[in-house]
């Protein structure tokens, strides 16, 4: 599969990566000895490899067909639609692209540790690391499980790196944001040219607080993922979003892309060179039912109308039988250089919507509607399209189920890009009802394979798992450790 093209560094100890043309010409000084590079110059190739290889490829392809936003209608995403080819090479690339960035991240909280690093006073480049490293440290739970961390990214020292319990690595994962928040509220130093996410920023009071807020609204969405197992997390949500994003224009996202086939936004290139996936059924009713005006924003026509595929029977031969997303036939500045979202205000709203709801506090309407808008306005429409659609459809929708239509409006929000966050939504509340025939006959995956590299190299410590029917501990599952 063909991905935007960039820089990458040469080797890190045993995890050898390619080589490829990057879209920023001072990342990567020396690339044949990353290790002597300073802690700076390594955080480019962080952020765009978060964005681009975890984000933007493969897990959130196919995260889209497992919550049938998509149907896979050819080739890997129809083999991931009918339950077929599910096993350790399938997503060897995505676990190696993850460790990947989470060894570069390892060697810059090495080299920024305030005890034994070369760099102990680089509170900045130490704190967006720490945020980036627990991002995707989550990633790698929320699909896998139990992962390796603790003795993983070591190189050479550690070729066996064992396995840890989601609980233990969840704790990581919140003690990386806290100390991230400690560590850039004391930065004085602020490598703007550095940061492709919030570098805009001219002034580095604004840049700090920008990533402050990204590592406050994470720590909301991770203990909502938490909220079945730790039932004290809720009220912390909403402690929370007061020092999150405040706005569309205040969320974490990637947006370096570039007009040009090489330079794209990564979804584009998946489908300039790969229209695997159709439209669902699922997601395509949700919104018909609702008359929702963004599905001609999201949604190509066939003859004049939306037409959804059904997931787990669908194939074609991209022959056009099904709608697309517009990423599909759209070759525009817009869709080539759309942003990755790490994540959006939008999502915290409905974060703070949940947990009010759920804690059974009143103001969780204002949250609601709040998110609505916020998706609205993300996708070009208005902030009077938002009130009548909320006022009109979505509101009558609430008497019968309030938190139902919180998470089916998120599901619809999500759509794409933001379709991990879906997978992870679905496995902890099962909204919406999925619909592929497969589920029931073969099984949801609730996890994924982990993968051929590790499995050959390592597998005296990788844990037996069925990814049909052992759920995560977060979704209900037994730790396999």
């Amino acid at each position: 599969m063909k991905i935007l093209k960039y820089l990458l560094t040469a080797s890190i100890a045993f995890m050898l990566f390619a080589c490829t043309e990057d879209i920023m010409d001072e990342v990567n000084k020396d690339l044949n000895n990353t290790t002597q590079m300073d802690a700076k110059n390594l955080l480019p190739d962080i952020i765009l490899k978060t964005a681009h290889e975890t984000t933007g490829t493969d897990l959130a392809w196919y995260a889209t067909v497992f919550i049938e936003h998509s149907a896979g209608t050819w080739a890997q995403s129809s083999d991931a639609d009918r339950r077929e080819g599910q096993s350790a090479s399938t997503y060897n690339n995505s676990w190696n692209s993850l460790y990947n960035v989470l060894t570069i991240c390892k060697l810059v909280l090495n080299k920024t540790d305030p005890v034994t690093g070369i760099e102990p006073d680089n509170y900045w480049v130490r704190g967006v690391t720490q945020i980036l490293t627990a991002y995707n440290l989550a990633v790698a739970t929320d699909f896998w499980g139990e992962i390796p961390w603790t003795e993983a990214c070591l190189g050479i020292e550690n070729l066996k790196p064992r396995y840890e319990k989601q609980s233990v690595i969840y704790g990581y994962i919140f003690e990386l944001l806290d100390d991230a928040i400690v560590n850039l509220d004391r930065a004085t130093l602020v490598n703007l040219d550095k940061d492709y996410i919030f570098g805009g920023l001219a002034d580095d009071d604004k840049n700090k607080a920008a990533w402050i807020k990204t590592a406050n609204s994470l720590k909301a969405r991770y203990l909502i993922r938490l909220s079945e197992v730790q039932s004290d997390n809720l009220t912390q949500v909403m402690d929370l979003v007061n020092s999150g994003f405040a706005s569309n224009e205040e969320a974490c996202m990637f947006n370096k892309y570039e007009a040009s086939l090489s330079k794209a936004n990564p979804w584009w290139e998946f489908w300039y060179y790969r229209r695997h996936l159709s439209v669902s059924q699922t997601l395509l009713g949700l919104m018909e039912e609702r008359a929702d005006p963004r599905r001609a924003v999201y949604f190509t026509q066939i003859g004049g109308e939306f037409v959804g595929a059904p997931n787990g029977t669908a194939l074609e031969v991209q022959s056009g039988t099904y709608s697309r997303s517009r990423f599909s036939t759209a070759i525009t500045p817009f869709c080539m250089t759309q942003p990755t979202p790490i994540m959006t205000y939008y999502e915290l709203k409905f974060l703070e919507a949940e947990a009010k709801q759920r804690t059974d506090d009143d103001t969780w309407i204002t949250a609601f509607e709040e998110a609505i808008e916020a998706s609205f306005l993300s996708k070009g429409l208005t902030s009077e399209e938002a009130e009548t659609y909320f006022t009109d459809v979505v509101a009558p929708l609430l008497p019968d189920n309030e938190l139902n239509e919180i998470l089916v409006q998120k599901y619809i929000a999500m759509y794409e890009a933001e379709a991990m966050e879906s997978y992870h939504d679905y496995r902890r509340t099962g909204v919406p009802t999925m619909n592929n025939p497969n589920n029931a006959t073969k099984g949801f995956i609730h996890r994924l394979p982990y993968a051929l590299s590790d499995v050959s190299s390592n597998g005296e410590n990788v844990p037996n798992v069925n990814i049909f029917s052992d759920k995560v501990w977060w979704a209900g599952g037994q730790e396999k450790l």
